[in-house]
């Protein structure tokens, strides 16, 4: 297989901060692959050396076959980014921002204008196309920037937390953007701290924690590796809190972990098919269950596992990396 992002032995100190620590990463073409971690754990900085915003101290790496330190033109001709912040200019409409980019990026003008079009209707920015951009929401000047990435249809993203600060709405809209590149054969590099994004986008995922990289594998995999099933059995009625508890810990073995508040009752379970025989013991005792399922732990129960932290949303690699952007 083909790898449109390869990095072996990234190394980046800044002082006596060694924000990467020998970091291998592949990102195969035309797949997406998240990149988790928490706060300073050098996701961000792993990003710039790739968009070759920064150099390594150590390490080498190639984006599309060519090298960061070696060849960084023809690798921005190939690339898109989009940093944790908005770049865009907030003088100029949401026309202009994104026409300039695509004169910067050579189009004709006639093309850079149609370009611009096709993106603010994509985002959902039509309305606002002639206005300046200071004048826009947080998530409407994030989309902005967003589509600005898109103007020259790179065929490698990055997305460094891309959907930091938009509404539901937004993101969904942000998520299916990336599908769509994808399915028309672009390869993305998403770092985030929503853990849902990474599990609904992420073909799969690599994850970061003191400048090293401590696991990869697919969603599915890494909840595996952390731990194995878990029976939930939410009884309808809470009088039968006690028979639900005492059949689940005959049946597993072990003591369930009961909620009284929520009528929730959990146990470890390393064979899956001590559902159906749950299920039949609960209507052999006539038992009905508002909630019965067999789950792998959460992607937030792995990254908890993983760093010994939990993803906190909205907040960036503390790495102390110069600022920049690349579209």
């Amino acid at each position: 297989m083909s790898h449109a992002i390869k990095a072996e032995g990234l190394v980046k100190h800044y002082g006596e901060t060694k924000a990467l620590d020998g970091v291998d990463l592949e990102v195969p073409a035309g797949k997406v692959v998240g990149v988790l971690g928490p706060n300073g754990a050098g996701k961000t900085t792993a990003v710039r050396i790739l968009g070759t915003l920064i150099r390594p101290d150590a390490g080498h790496a190639t984006v599309g076959g060519h090298d960061v330190v070696k060849d960084p033109v023809l690798v921005r001709r190939m690339i898109g980014l989009t940093g944790q912040y908005a770049s865009v200019d907030e003088d100029l409409s949401g026309t202009e921002n994104l026409v300039l980019i695509g004169r910067l990026l050579d189009l004709p003008r006639a093309r850079a204008k149609a370009r611009a079009k096709e993106l603010l209707e994509q985002f959902e920015l039509s309305d606002a196309a002639g206005r300046a951009a200071k004048t826009y929401s947080g998530g409407m000047r994030r989309r902005l920037d967003l589509a600005a990435s898109l103007v020259g249809r790179p065929a490698v993203l990055f997305l460094d937390e891309p959907t930091t600060g938009l509404d539901p709405h937004a993101r969904n809209d942000v998520w299916q953007v990336i599908r769509r590149l994808v399915a028309d054969g672009s390869t993305v590099l998403l770092t985030t701290q929503y853990l849902e994004e990474a599990d609904q986008l992420a073909d799969s995922i690599t994850v970061f924690d003191h400048g090293k990289v401590v696991a990869n594998g697919r969603a599915d995999e890494l909840k595996r590796r952390v731990g194995g099933q878990t029976l939930q059995v939410r009884p309808t009625s809470l009088a039968d809190m006690d028979l639900v508890n005492r059949i689940l810990g005959e049946l597993t073995g072990v003591r369930p972990t009961r909620d009284d508040d929520t009528g929730l009752l959990t146990a470890p379970v390393s064979d899956p098919v001590l559902l159906s025989t749950l299920v039949r013991k609960l209507d052999e005792a006539g038992v009905t269950a508002d909630e019965l399922a067999l789950r792998l732990p959460s992607l937030d129960e792995v990254f908890l596992a993983l760093t010994g932290t939990r993803a906190e949303p909205g907040h960036t690699d503390n790495s102390k990396t110069p600022e920049g952007s690349l579209v």
